[in-house]
């Protein structure tokens, strides 16, 4: 499945847009992780327990909007976006979404 963060895709041709595709996950973290999260805060620094939090939500969060694009017969996904937000202390969701499409390829010709 084609996934876009633009409204066109290269060398192809959307037939039909058929409704907002999405796909989401709430993560908490273990609580010793967010202590030595806590420390690294005080030092600076990336905070590598949370950069590895919101990459497994990320990649959850596309599997699941790609399931909902399948579940309506979606060839690709355009305009994908991503969301975050709070929704308890210490845990936060991610929302993937984006608009599922029919598409179809097109010749070099008739996109020039």
């Amino acid at each position: 499945m084609l996934i876009t963060t633009t409204d066109t895709i290269a060398g192809h041709r959307i037939t039909s847009h058929l409704g907002l595709v999405r796909g989401n996950t709430i993560r908490a973290k273990h609580v010793g992780k967010d202590i030595i999260a806590g420390f690294r805060m005080i030092i600076g620094g990336e905070i590598k327990e949370y950069t590895e939090m919101f990459t497994e939500a990320r990649n959850e969060a596309i599997l699941r909007m790609k399931a909902d694009a399948g579940r309506i017969d979606a060839d690709a996904i355009v305009n994908v976006r991503f969301v975050t937000a709070q929704v308890m202390t210490g845990a936060a969701e991610l929302l993937a979404y984006g608009t599922g499409v029919k598409v179809e390829r097109v010749n070099n010709s008739e996109t020039e």
